[in-house]
This record gives structure tokens, sequence and C-alpha cells, in this order.
């Protein structure tokens, strides 16, 4: 990894970074602010859910109505789609240009004369990668943390909620990886920006239908989604070791693939 061309890759990308986790935090504070309000009426809410079918439920994490009850249920069904999607959505956008960049900005020759090797420029933004995507989990992870404190009746699990967090950053991991392999793919440099967003949205309709529609619930399983348990007030809830399995697997896999690519790829000036 080349020092000054991470720190380049990172101020390069701190701002949209910052944007991101404003909006994501933003959106989980109003959310659980309302948590409260919910409680003193959760005879009327509950009566209002009775009437969603129980799929559409599910597909947010929620086994029963009770669920929401709970503050970690309450997080867990609100809010853990603005990072499982937003967040993924993050990960795949900012993977799949990362590498592009200097092609589509006709500064490539700049970078490539350097004395630098492709090794140290695929592992440097490599790194900034995964930096963005773990500072964006654990700052909003720390909100959603603190919001659940402020606004709780009772105790809830903190190792559920890690598991919870846990899943969240394997799913962004994930798709950053294809985001990356993706754009070792692409010959002639262009933004994939509008690929990549609806690649995300697409997987997580497949998840989404799976849940809701008892037919198609064996196509969910093309989805990365579908191995993110967001359950959490589960008391059996854990991690399970096949799922991890997956979401390492394939993110190794994946950019293992991106790295021999990218060193044989003609890089367009």
């Amino acid at each position: 990894m080349n020092r000054n061309l991470f720190l380049k890759e990172i101020r390069r990308n701190v701002f949209s970074l910052t944007i991101w986790m404003i909006v994501i935090t933003l959106l989980i504070v109003v959310t659980m602010s309302f948590y409260r309000t919910f409680m003193e009426n959760q005879s009327k809410v509950v009566g209002m859910l009775s009437l969603i079918p129980k799929g559409a439920l599910q597909f947010k994490g929620i086994s029963n109505f009770n669920d929401l009850l709970s503050v970690l249920g309450f997080y867990s069904a609100n809010n853990v789609i603005y990072m499982m999607v937003l967040g993924s959505i993050f990960s795949i956008v900012l993977s799949s240009n990362i590498l592009l960049k200097e092609e589509y900005d006709k500064t490539a020759e700049y970078l490539l004369t350097r004395p630098i090797t492709r090794s140290e420029i695929f592992f440097s933004k490599l790194s900034v990668l995964f930096t963005n995507v773990f500072l964006l989990n654990i700052v909003t992870a720390l909100a959603g943390f603190i919001c659940m404190e402020l606004v709780m009746k009772g105790p809830f699990s903190i190792r559920a909620f890690i598991i919870l967090s846990l899943y969240t950053l394997l799913l962004n991991i994930l798709f950053g990886s294809i985001g990356l392999f993706i754009s070792t793919l692409i010959k002639r440099a262009k933004p994939i920006t509008t690929f990549s967003i609806g690649l995300v949205l697409i997987f997580y309709f497949i998840f989404t239908l799976s849940k809701i529609t008892e037919g198609a619930a064996k196509i969910g399983f093309i989805s990365p989604f579908r191995f993110a348990n967001v359950d959490a007030t589960n008391p059996a809830y854990t991690i399970n070791i096949w799922h991890l399995a997956y979401f390492i697997g394939i993110s190794l896999i994946l950019t293992g693939l991106s790295y021999r690519i990218y060193k044989r790829k003609d890089i367009y000036t």
C-alpha cells in the first residue's frame, strides 16, 4: 500500500463520507425519536399493524408485533433498513468508481508514470474503501446505540445489537467487493453509479419479494440481504457460521479476482 496515495484518496472521499454519515444518522435520530410516542399509543399502532400481511413485516425482521415493543426491535425494524440499503449503496458506489476515477478523469497517465506499482494502487484504494465503509458503520451504529439509550423504557441486549451491526458491516463490505469487481470488468472507463445503485435495489427487491410471496421464497437466496439476519429480539439470535462464511468468502473471492484482473487490465489514459 502506498501511504501518500491512501491519504490522497481519503481526503478525496471525506466530503462524500461525511454527507452519508449525516444523512443516515439523521434518519436514525428522527426515527428513534418516535419510539416513546409509539409506546404511548402501542395498542392503536399494533392494531393497525395487524392489518399488514405477516410476510411484509418479516422482511423487516419482525417475527411478531411484540418485537416492536422493545427498543432493539423497534431499532432493527426501522433503522437497519437505512444502513443495509443506504450503506450498501454507499459501499458499491464508492468501490465501483474508486479504481476507474483516474481513467474517466483522464489523469491515469499521471498516476501510472509515478514510481508506484499497480499492486500499490489497488491495495491503497482497497484500504480507502474498507476504511470508509468501516467508519460509516461505526458512526451510524454509535448513533443508533446512543438513541436507544436515550429513549429506552427497558434494557436491551448489547450483544444482539453488536451482532446486528456486524451483519450490516459484512453486507456493506460484500457490496463493496461486488462494486470493485464490476469496475475491473469495464473495458472503457465510464461512471457506473446508476448501474451500481440499481443492482443493490434489485437485490433488495428480490429479498423483499421472497419474504412477502411464499411461492418466491427460494429466489431470496440469490440476494445477499437474505443472509443478514435482523431478528435481533429472538433469544437465540447469534452469528450464523455459514452466513459469516458466505459474506467473508464471497468478499475475499471477488476482491482477489478484482486484483488479478486489475493487474492485467489495459488502463486508458
